[in-house]
């Protein structure tokens, strides 16, 4: 799709059609192609693969329009149709124009190249993403014809328009702060580094152009022809941002994107091959970072609400498992700044009653019965949180509830998260009865009939390790079905490292969306095995996501609110506008959270049997004075190597404490 500019519009070009988006009033307006010949002063600033759409805060964030500026393709979703994700977007402001667009082939001098676009696939499919989204040779016939009409088309690297600073010193005296903001600009820079941090930086961003990827398989057959393309608008994303663009009702401008997870794995087994897909789709209801957004709203939403679809392929049959995530839903937060605030409850009983049954209501008319698997601890700070959610399950007496509580901490404690098993087995009932979707070339063969719901308190590492033990059962299931395996046989060799690949890398992306890092626990996930490495790693993690929501996830949830439509709290603006933060804790609070951060570690490394004496905390170490490993010559040590891409640790002793000398 090819994207040009003048003096009062962006205007984007599909077929012989245009969209007309006004850069002062943000109007959209759609004309023929042929429109663009009356105008006089025109250039091509590049092309995009489709419009994410308008970002805009009134007398703070003028309108800014979002388009796709690179994407790769991931793999096939549903056959025959292709998904693409993200890879970096351009904001076009009213302004100062992103005219880093990939170039127009058709309004390129010939000694400029359009760059190519890479297909980074783990399936290796021989895709591509089409440099125009859309585009066909009758509108290269039709715009060819054109050329000479309307001449005045230009590269945009070679003018410089005199309108463009008017514009800005125009905007810049419309910019009114109205929550006090020191320096307008200074938010509007913040907003954007936000926004390409969010898009650029999470391989978080799907999209495909000729099939609706918010719905899963089984909502797809559910669907009368006539409404095939109606997407989900749970999972619409960017569904505020294209409000106007909906209101024209001419869907050859309308890109619905999903913020979650999608890989597709081709697998072998003997000589039958097939893929394994899994893709996780995120609610745009109640978004945002882990203690901005907690629990429910008066809506029925809840906080990091997460759909995953786990999909078989196999000639022509199709199997698909659906499960979901979500925040405890009830009225609950965790204020304040300290590492792991205790969680409190918001509101009385009778108000977060009718939340939460709101909340079920539309569990049970999207997904049937609903099976909840409550992991959160059942002693310490979270058996505040444990202890009302079973209250509700209680008080609403609903038949199509099944309520499951799993203290994971506490079953699994000392790394043994083999564990989970005596869950499956606990479910296997359940499970067996809630089937999955079936399909083949004549249609429907059978149906899910209810879902799980699994939680913790985050809905991320305990709850990741949880779901992929579930779709792990499932799957063996499924492979029995289709001839591919014997029964009662576990997961063969040569699937379980693809199974188990996808599965850590949907924890990490969806971690890294809510919390800021991957997921813990990611190694046991990712190769069945819990090591010193991977303890040491979720020590770190926990550190950065304290530091990450202390320091930064004021400014992610400003920028996610505007892209969604909520509200935008002061205090947010304040952050984003440069204004002081909450007052700094005094040493002594500050060590205490260094002290809880320290007790994280030892739990995580040590487990109950073993006491320490002591922890110091490693700051500031001068790397030519420190060697890659310590080698005691006598005494007990124990040594471990990792050599791992990501936070990489080198090696692991332990000494007898009587050895350790200055």
């Amino acid at each position: 799709m090819e994207v040009f500019q003048t003096d009062s519009h962006y205007i984007f070009v599909k077929r012989d059609k245009s969209l007309w988006w006004h850069r002062r009033t943000s109007e959209f307006s759609i004309k023929a192609g042929w429109d663009l010949s009356s105008v006089d002063d025109i250039e091509c600033i590049g092309v995009t693969h489709g419009i994410v759409g308008v970002i805009s805060l009134p007398n703070v964030y003028e309108p800014h329009l979002i388009v796709v500026k690179e994407a790769t393709a991931v793999g096939v979703l549903y056959p025959p149709h292709l998904v693409y994700k993200i890879k970096s977007i351009c904001i076009l402001s009213a302004d100062e124009p992103d005219t880093d667009l990939p170039n127009c082939s058709k309004h390129t001098k010939s000694n400029q190249s359009t760059p190519t676009h890479s297909v980074s696939t783990s399936n290796n499919n021989n895709a591509s993403v089409p440099s125009s989204a859309g585009g066909s040779s009758k509108s290269t016939k039709l715009f060819e014809g054109m050329n000479k009409t309307w001449g005045a088309v230009k590269s945009a690297g070679n003018t410089i328009k005199n309108t463009t600073q008017q514009a800005a010193n125009l905007a810049t005296k419309q910019v009114k702060s109205s929550v006090g903001i020191r320096e307008p600009r200074h938010i509007e820079r913040r907003i954007t580094e936000e926004l390409h941090k969010i898009f650029d930086e999470t391989d978080s961003f799907y999209f495909s152009f000729d099939c609706d990827i918010t719905n899963n398989l089984q909502r797809h057959e559910a669907k009368p022809e006539e409404s095939q393309s109606q997407p989900d608008e749970r999972f619409f994303w960017n569904m505020h941002m294209i409000r106007d663009l909906l209101n024209l009702n001419d869907k050859t401008w309308i890109l619905p994107i999903i913020q979650g997870f999608m890989q597709v794995e081709n697998c072998v087994i003997g000589n039958e091959c097939f893929t394994l897909a899994l893709v996780s789709r995120r609610s745009r209801h109640r978004a945002g970072t882990r203690y901005k957004r907690r629990g429910v709203d008066e809506k029925g939403n809840c906080a990091n609400y997460v759909e995953t679809e786990q999909i078989l392929s196999f000639r022509h049959h199709q199997l698909s498992f659906t499960q979901v995530r979500g925040s405890v839903p009830i009225y609950w937060s965790q204020p304040g700044y300290k590492y792991r605030p205790p969680p409190r409850l918001d509101r009385g009983v009778a108000e977060t009653q009718q939340a939460f049954e709101l909340h079920f209501t539309k569990e049970m008319e999207n997904y049937g019965r609903v099976c909840i698997v409550n992991l959160v601890e059942q002693s310490g700070k979270e058996k505040t949180i444990g202890d009302a959610f079973a209250d509700h399950v209680i008080k609403y007496n609903n038949d199509r509830l099944i309520y499951v509580t799993f203290d994971f901490h506490d079953y699994c404690r000392g790394m043994r998260f083999e564990n989970v098993s005596a869950l499956i087995d606990a479910v296997g009932p359940e499970a067996g009865a809630m089937g999955f979707h079936w399909r083949d070339q004549r249609g429907m063969i059978c149906n899910q009939k209810s879902v799980f719901r699994v939680n913790c308190m985050d809905c991320l590492d305990r709850t990741n390790v949880v779901q992929t033990a579930i779709g792990k059962a499932v799957l063996e299931s499924q492979l029995v079905k289709l001839g591919l395996s014997p029964p009662y046989t576990p997961i063969p060799e040569q699937l379980k490292s693809p199974f188990m690949v996808l599965w850590a890398n949907n924890g990490d992306i969806i971690s890294r969306q809510y919390a800021g890092t991957n997921a813990l626990k990611g190694d046991y996930t990712r190769t069945g095995e819990r090591k010193i490495s991977g303890m040491m790693k979720d020590g770190m993690n926990s550190a950065n996501r304290y530091y990450l929501a202390r320091f930064k996830d004021s400014y992610r949830q400003a920028t996610i609110d505007l892209m969604l439509g909520n509200q935008v709290s002061s205090e947010s603006l304040s952050a984003l506008g440069g204004q002081a933060g909450p007052d700094e804790n005094d040493g002594t609070e500050n060590a205490e959270q260094a002290k809880l951060l320290v007790e994280d570690c030892r739990r995580l490394l040590l487990g109950t049997a073993q006491y320490p004496v002591g922890a110091w905390g490693l700051i500031d170490a001068d790397p030519s004075l420190v060697e890659d490993s310590l080698q005691p010559k006598r005494g007990r040590s124990t040594l471990e190597k990792c050599k791992e891409k990501d936070n990489p640790i080198g090696k692991l002793q332990d000494i007898v404490f009587n050895r350790v000398m200055e």
